[in-house]
């Protein structure tokens, strides 16, 4: 059975009625709406076509169609339309994405709550791997006694703090030497290759007089290293899905959220999706996605180099083009965003 220019048209009003109401879609429903001329009959026909061949599935407490999978498919690779964001939305996630990007994270997880404000969908905005992000400098803060703050500052933006408590007394003299050693060794040097290096043996060989307390402090920052390759997922917006008509169902809804909460599931799953602009639809999803849902990410970089991902989750039934566009907006603002933050083309503006 071929997919004719007229079973395309039907299709087509089926797919955008139904994203529009959310409401199963009938022969009558379409006649009335639409100027198709012809009659209920043959569209009533031409829909039971399309049923056969995989493109729309009817609820058994309706007389009306709905979209499958394989519509959808075809409507986001054939016909949905490129949305052009209303001037007023841009400026406002490019303000708002630009007000405070002293640090990465917080810049991320600014980007995935505005992603949620604007579509209305459950967010997430995936930091990334950052095993080549190069280190720019490192402080320790005196705290009390025996405890200080050691503050580590990577070129993309991000910062990490951890408390240390040490094994012998120090000075704040002895605090500001340990930071200007250890920014002079290292910075400039990636993570991975700071921790490749014997950071105790060669911070005792240019300051031996201060051997006892590198020992008792080094392995702490050792580990605050190690922490700082770890990857972040921000989420925003998770219980937008009960304004949803798909999610009324209680088992439905509580499905959507378990998934949610499988946090190291669902980031392995978005680290191993390809770069871009991503779209997978119900069953086109692993596992550790529910079936009935669509998941779109894009990339950002950091620097040019670091690439994390932003994008939403949400019913099968979401408004394809104009929810595409909003993510890619964001990431381009991002991309410009963090070359602020990187110091690189310092001339350059976020995109208005």
């Amino acid at each position: 059975m071929d997919l004719t220019e007229r079973k395309l048209r039907i299709l087509h009003m089926i797919i955008a009625d139904f994203i529009k109401t959310g409401e199963p879609v009938g022969s009558r429903t379409l006649s009335k709406k639409y100027d198709m001329g012809i009659s209920p009959a043959t569209i009533r026909n031409e829909m039971s076509d399309l049923e056969e061949m995989g493109f729309l599935t009817h609820p058994h407490t309706s007389a009306g169609r709905v979209p499958s999978d394989k519509a959808y498919r075809l409507y986001v690779n054939n016909f949905m339309e490129k949305y052009e964001l209303p001037e007023a939305e841009k400026r406002i996630i490019s303000e708002k994405l630009t007000s405070n990007f002293i640090e990465l994270e917080k810049t991320v997880q600014h980007a995935a709550s505005l992603l949620s404000e604007i579509t209305n969908l459950t967010s997430f905005a995936l930091t990334p791997t950052q095993d080549e992000d190069i280190l720019q400098y490192i402080k320790f803060i005196p705290l009390d006694s025996h405890s200080v703050v050691l503050m580590i500052v990577a070129e993309s933006g991000k910062i990490i703090n951890n408390t240390i408590k040490t094994d012998v007394p120090y000075t704040e003299e002895n605090l500001n030497i340990l930071s200007k050693s250890l920014t002079y060794d290292y910075k400039g040097k990636t993570i991975s290759e700071a921790l490749e290096s014997d950071i105790i043996r060669n911070f005792c060989t240019d300051l031996t007089a201060m051997g006892f307390f590198a020992q008792s402090i080094m392995p702490n920052f050792m580990r605050t290293l190690e922490r700082m390759l770890d990857v972040n997922l921000y989420m925003d917006g998770m219980t937008n899905i009960f304004s949803l008509p798909e999610f009324n169902d209680l088992y439905r809804a509580r499905s959507f959220l378990e998934m949610l909460n499988r946090k190291e599931d669902l980031t392995r799953t978005l680290i191993n999706r390809d770069s871009g602009v991503i779209i997978t639809i119900g069953d086109e999803n692993s596992s550790d996605i529910i079936p009935d849902c669509s998941l779109i990410t894009a990339t950002y970089h950091v620097d040019g180099k670091l690439i994390g991902k932003i994008g939403v989750i949400g019913p099968t039934r979401m408004k394809y083009g104009e929810v595409t566009s909003v993510i890619e907006y964001i990431s381009e603002n991002l991309n410009n965003t963090f070359k602020l933050i990187g110091g690189n083309n310092k001339d350059d503006e976020p995109k208005k």
